[in-house]
């Protein structure tokens, strides 16, 4: 009964309950939020506080996607973005197998080679919605194919994002009592990315093979095909978008990277000085709701820190764990799982599973590669799946640009399934075998 009265339990069970019924994400957040606060007896009055304190830690990211969807809108403003899309419309043709692979390999590179995360896809995906249609692509199994390209290379490679995720993991394992290099992370955690990749596989394959049917709805003039010829402003979008990653680079700053890349499109006047206060509010309808998202799911997974909630679990649990290794890693996943859904970051798990976990691993004498496949997988679950995660925001912003794609049953439950339920068997897997 104590696990059942746990905070985290409640909240986070409370929050899916609240999203698979179709409730507002954000208000969802907030009310899980206030819930597991009391049930982790914090006052009433102190709950907000504490709320609005966890909102900062997401600061930089909330306005790095107001600043990026403003961005994607002068993209499609200059008619670059819809003039890309058909330029891949016309090299895939008929094949969606061969456009799925396309914005997968693109997802990859958006976590690796030019790290820019989800920026790429408002400014990518709503103009190729009508060849999507065209081809009657289940949008689920591209929502698939994106939170595998935004998910699978962190995990597995090391550059980019990933060197950060497996830096954490390495230095927090290091720190608890476990010696590893970060440079061998990933010599273990590429069996979790076999994982994905079947269930990357089951999703375009065989559970959204057949085709779907959605209205063609005019997203913006340049959706028409007369746009087909580079001219001066584009190269100088695509400039600004170059200078946009030089700058993110150089500094580690998202945001200042957007911000410069926008004064390049308005101080050359690729597109009028009239029109910014238009593109501003565009960019604030397209990404400002992700934005708020992630800003209330700080807030949410700091009221979860203070209720002491996650300790609470793992010494409700680690009695259970005594004697059997499987059932031990069975239980330690289930809590990432939990934790991991409610905070909507797998980076931010690392820290307070590793500081669990590792002293259970010593004692019940797990390996090292099955010590870092646990803890990987345990901090990985989830993310695919939350509605707090930039894993589904992300699809979600740019499948959801003509409102046919529903952020829960179309991204969250699709990708909870395919990418949840293999990661969990394989690390159950690597209990055994290594």
């Amino acid at each position: 009964m104590e696990i059942l009265f746990n905070p985290v339990v409640i909240s986070v069970a409370l929050l899916c309950l609240l999203c698979l019924c179709k409730f507002n994400v954000l208000l969802a957040i907030m009310i899980a939020a206030i819930v597991g606060g009391i049930a982790g007896h914090i006052p009433l009055n102190e709950i907000m506080s504490v709320f609005i304190a966890g909102m900062g830690g997401n600061s930089e990211t909330a306005l790095s996607y107001i600043l990026l969807g403003s961005f994607a809108a002068a993209m499609t403003h200059t008619g670059l973005a819809p003039l890309l899309a058909n330029k891949i419309g016309s090299v895939i043709k008929s094949n969606k197998y061969f456009l799925i692979a396309i914005l997968t390999g693109i997802a990859i590179l958006s976590q690796n080679l030019i790290p820019v995360h989800i920026a790429f896809i408002p400014i990518l995906i709503p103009p190729l919605l009508h060849v999507m249609n065209k081809l009657k692509i289940d949008r689920r199994a591209i929502s698939c194919a994106l939170a595998y390209g935004l998910k699978m290379p962190y995990i597995t490679i090391p550059a980019g994002f990933g060197l950060i995720f497996q830096g954490l993991l390495a230095d927090n394992i290091t720190k608890n009592g476990i010696t590893v290099a970060k440079s061998h992370i990933w010599h273990y955690t590429w069996f979790l990315g076999v994982a994905m990749t079947l269930g990357l596989f089951i999703a375009v394959f065989f559970s959204y093979r057949k085709p779907r049917v959605y209205k063609n709805l005019q997203l913006c003039d340049y959706n028409k095909t007369e746009v087909l010829q580079f001219n001066k402003n584009h190269y100088i979008t695509l400039f600004a978008a170059l200078m946009t990653l030089v700058i993110q680079l150089w500094t580690n700053s998202l945001p200042l990277g957007a911000l410069v890349g926008l004064g390049i499109i308005f101080g050359t006047k690729a597109i009028d000085h009239d029109k910014m206060d238009k593109l501003i509010n565009e960019g604030i309808g397209m990404m400002g709701y992700v934005a708020f998202v992630m800003l209330v799911a700080a807030g949410f997974a700091l009221v979860l820190k203070e209720t002491g909630g996650v300790e609470a679990l793992v010494n409700a649990i680690t009695p259970l764990m005594v004697g059997n290794k499987l059932i031990a890693a069975g239980l330690m996943l289930l809590v990432g799982l939990f934790v991991t859904v409610g905070i909507g970051t797998s980076f931010g798990t690392i820290p307070i599973l590793a500081v669990l976990y590792v002293p259970i691993c010593i004692s019940l004498k797990f390996s090292l590669p099955a010590t870092v496949i646990l803890i990987a997988a345990a901090a990985a679950l989830g993310d695919a799946g939350s509605p707090a995660s930039d894993t589904t925001l992300g699809p979600t912003a740019g499948l959801d640009a003509d409102g046919q794609h529903n952020h829960i049953w179309d991204t969250c439950v699709p990708t909870f399934l395919h990418y949840n339920l293999p990661l969990i068997f394989f690390a159950l897997i690597a209990v055994l075998i290594f």
